[in-house]
């Protein structure tokens, strides 16, 4: 069966074995129409209130309480959207979080939406640019569920 998926176990290493499994599994998430967002925030309550907004609009979400915790799930299981959070910790920020994921192969396709209680929208394109994370939409808090579903959504369209 393996044959037939195109997979020769002699010549494939595991990762590249990893990789396709992961691929084959985005495309299955995608017929099914279950999208899978990964959220990473330090507030807990923050964390709550997206996974419930989220989850009751058809979403499969998934969240990390660090930079560090969000790379590793992302690893292990590419989500479909990242919402991170600019401040999440001095050691491993919000940008350096998004530089990690353009220098990543495997991540650098997936878009980001980027929030935070400190910086403005206006602000957005400066940030970005003068970070050098991507961007792919910003957002302040606190978030509209409307506002927070239609950015989500249409994030979700251009992936």
């Amino acid at each position: 069966m393996l044959q037939s998926l195109g997979w020769n176990l002699l010549t494939k290493d595991w990762s590249d074995l990893l990789s396709d499994f992961q691929s084959a599994e985005r495309e299955w998430r995608t017929m099914v129409d279950e999208r899978y967002v990964l959220v990473i925030d330090d507030e807990p309550d923050f964390l709550d209130y997206v996974t419930i907004v989220l989850s009751a609009n058809g979403y499969r979400v998934r969240t990390a309480g660090s930079g560090g915790e969000g790379l590793e799930i992302m690893r292990q299981d590419p989500p479909d959207l990242v919402m991170l959070d600019l401040m999440i910790s001095y050691a491993l920020d919000g940008w350096k979080v998004s530089r990690q994921m353009q220098s990543d192969s495997r991540l650098r396709d997936i878009p980001v939406l980027i929030v935070s209680a400190i910086v403005s929208g206006e602000d957005d394109d400066l940030l970005a640019s003068a970070k050098g994370g991507r961007v792919d939409a910003f957002m302040s808090k606190p978030l509209e569920p409307s506002a927070l579903l239609s950015c989500v959504a249409g994030l979700m369209r251009t992936s």
